[in-house]
């Protein structure tokens, strides 16, 4: 349940704790940098258009990791490409977060096996809040996935998270 969502008796008043006041408004306002590698890139761009809106969960696309709360990893994620990866995330300011969005992303994909340039999941090189299954995964996919980090932020404490 969230802030706005309750009753309140008297008029112009609205009683919470610090807490709950900044993760509502943490996870009402996700700035976004997505980072496309391959197919499930098109659906991410899909969620962000007109039909699926993702800004109306008040996730606005930043082209800069220092102005970023969030970073979108869709698709094949290569040996090389982890490096660039892990560079963007330590330029993210505190606190961020992670959504892997696809098999290739989430586990290296159908190239686990033999791809020996594929890293076999971006959680080696970067902690991972919510992983979004599916090859690619459909727009309504990444928006629960969205949803279950919103709610990750939610019942967050400030003290607990570190980078």
């Amino acid at each position: 349940m969230g802030l706005l969502d309750q009753e309140f008796s008297d008029s112009n008043i609205v009683i919470t704790k610090a807490e709950d006041l900044l993760n509502w408004a943490r996870l009402s306002s996700l700035w976004q940098l997505g980072f496309g590698l391959a197919c499930c890139a098109i659906e991410m761009m899909a969620t962000s258009a007109s039909h699926y809106d993702f800004d109306r969960f008040g996730v606005i696309p930043r082209p800069s990791p220092r102005q970023s709360d969030i970073i979108i990893i869709s698709g094949t994620v290569t040996l090389k490409m982890a490096l660039r990866i892990k560079r963007l995330y330590e330029q993210m300011p505190d606190p961020k977060y992670i959504i892997s969005m696809g098999s290739c992303s989430n586990c290296g994909g159908p190239y686990w096996e033999h791809g020996y340039h594929v890293l076999k999941g971006v959680d080696r090189v970067i902690p991972v809040d919510v992983y979004v299954p599916g090859c690619p995964p459909r727009p309504e996919a990444l928006l629960e996935g969205l949803l279950k980090l919103q709610e990750k932020i939610r019942t967050e404490s400030l003290s607990k998270k570190s980078a």
